[in-house]
């Protein structure tokens, strides 16, 4: 149901879920998702948080916000031959992002973030 009704509000959101098999019976079941202790976990560890980085970061490459991200994660996704570890690599730099935006006070550095997803495209 949780699954159902994810993919129903972010239609998008059903290929990047589809893309982590691992986590399909933990949608599926949303009494099971519910008892999960999440918390602020990793990236990789925390299944809501990593497919709300895939759509964040979806979202960002479809507005070109910050400017520059979307031709950043283009290069990126040529480098490594995929759109999916591309998204993977640059969760690390939009994660740091918003860990230093939180511990300054201060508004996210959109222009750092995409030079640190432009270093990882080479």
């Amino acid at each position: 149901m949780l699954f159902l009704f994810f993919c129903h509000v972010y239609p998008f959101a059903a290929g990047w879920a589809a893309e982590h098999p691992e986590w399909h019976a933990l949608l599926a079941d949303e009494a099971a998702a519910l008892r999960g202790a999440w918390g602020s976990g990793a990236v990789g560890t925390n299944p809501f948080l990593h497919l709300s980085m895939h759509l964040s970061l979806s979202e960002q490459c479809s507005i070109d916000q910050p400017r520059g991200i979307r031709r950043a994660i283009d290069r990126l996704a040529e480098r490594l031959g995929d759109l999916h570890a591309a998204h993977h690599a640059a969760m690390q730099p939009l994660g740091q992002m918003l860990a230093d935006a939180a511990a300054s006070g201060q508004p996210p550095d959109g222009q750092q973030y995409v030079e640190q997803v432009q270093r990882l495209a080479g």
